[in-house]
């Protein structure tokens, strides 16, 4: 096995699609503790950087951007890691376009999923999309690796503290929006506010506590729910929109709570990487993929709806219906004593 001393990663997409990617850059530290370790990914994900020990650097790249700035940003790219001396670059993304960005960068090894031009690569890896994407993007670094797949995990880093009105494995976390960025462009993963008013009115007539988190992203939904006066007026409600000061303290919140409730979104990843316990709400994409076989985790979906899943694979969009996301509440509460 070749002894690699300065490695490149590339993986572009969200938060969420980064801790994913997070197994991968910990078996490759595991198996080269000595080499530095430089992630390459879009600027609206490098807090990931806050989330694990084992990244030395990152590298923005706004992949993003319109028209032909793109382009130019790739291009800066490129010509950035030919002065940065790596000996080996390991890209996700199964378009051609990967294996001749790789290619131009000059790096000696490069490694990714086939393609139909993946003659450029020094290693080909293949693409299997149907299994956890943890395990897919795993995948790439096998060539190089003495390191078995384990699922995305989180350590707390830095000393949080329960606020009083907490207490640790008795309150219940709910998240209940997707980014801005996928409502946007009509990708709708989460059911309407009469599931959450529903939902948290349930836990707290069974008299649950509850907290509601959120960011700037869910305020239209948030707001709507705090309107609701059995909600906003119940003493153990708790809000804490906007209250988390970043994704470590979210995770420390969510690492000690009864269970967490939360849609496909990057807050579904930060509790899966903690170990919560979790309901986690799925319309139109795939449970197989975005969340592992664990006892802790229940999905929770629409059993009557034969046509889920279907994003990504069949339509890049919701279809109009939608009706993979009229889910019933009580599949929730009916599993919370």
């Amino acid at each position: 096995m070749k002894n690699y001393k300065n490695i490149l990663l590339i993986n572009y997409g969200g938060i969420g699609d980064e801790i994913l990617f997070l197994p991968t850059i910990d078996s490759v530290k595991k198996t080269y503790p000595n080499s530095k370790i430089t992630l390459a990914l879009e600027p609206r994900s490098k807090s990931i950087k806050n989330l694990s020990n084992n990244i030395d650097e990152i590298i923005c790249v706004d992949i993003k951007a319109e028209g032909i700035k793109k382009y130019f940003n790739i291009l800066f790219f490129i010509i950035s890691t030919w002065f940065k001396g790596f000996d080996c670059v390991i890209s996700s993304g199964k378009s051609p376009l990967v294996a001749v960005i790789l290619f131009l960068t000059g790096i000696k090894e490069r490694i990714g999923y086939g393609s139909k031009t993946g003659f450029l690569l020094t290693k080909k890896v293949e693409l299997n999309e149907n299994q956890y994407a943890g395990k897919m993007y795993h995948d790439l670094a096998k060539p190089i690796i003495n390191d078995r797949y384990q699922n995305p995990n989180i350590e707390i880093i830095g000393k949080f503290e329960l606020n009083p009105e907490l207490k640790k494995d008795e309150y219940i976390c709910i998240h209940p929006g997707v980014s801005k960025m996928s409502i946007s462009k009509n990708i709708l993963k989460c059911p309407n506010v009469d599931f959450w008013k529903n939902l948290i009115v349930g836990l707290l007539k069974k008299g649950k506590q509850v907290v509601l988190l959120g960011t700037n992203d869910d305020k239209d939904l948030i707001e709507q729910l705090l309107k609701i006066d059995e909600i906003s007026n119940n003493s153990n409600f708790k809000n804490y929109f906007n209250k988390t000061k970043n994704i470590m303290e979210m995770a420390f919140l969510m690492k000690n709570a009864n269970s967490v409730i939360c849609v496909d979104s990057a807050p579904l990843h930060v509790a899966v990487c903690v170990k919560a316990k979790i309901f986690a709400v799925f319309g139109p994409t795939n449970e197989v993929k975005l969340v592992p076989k664990e006892e802790n985790i229940n999905v929770i979906k629409n059993n009557n709806c034969d046509c889920r899943p279907c994003l990504w694979h069949k339509r890049m969009q919701n279809c109009d219906q939608s009706e993979c996301l009229n889910i019933d509440y009580n599949l929730i509460l009916d599993k919370i004593n």
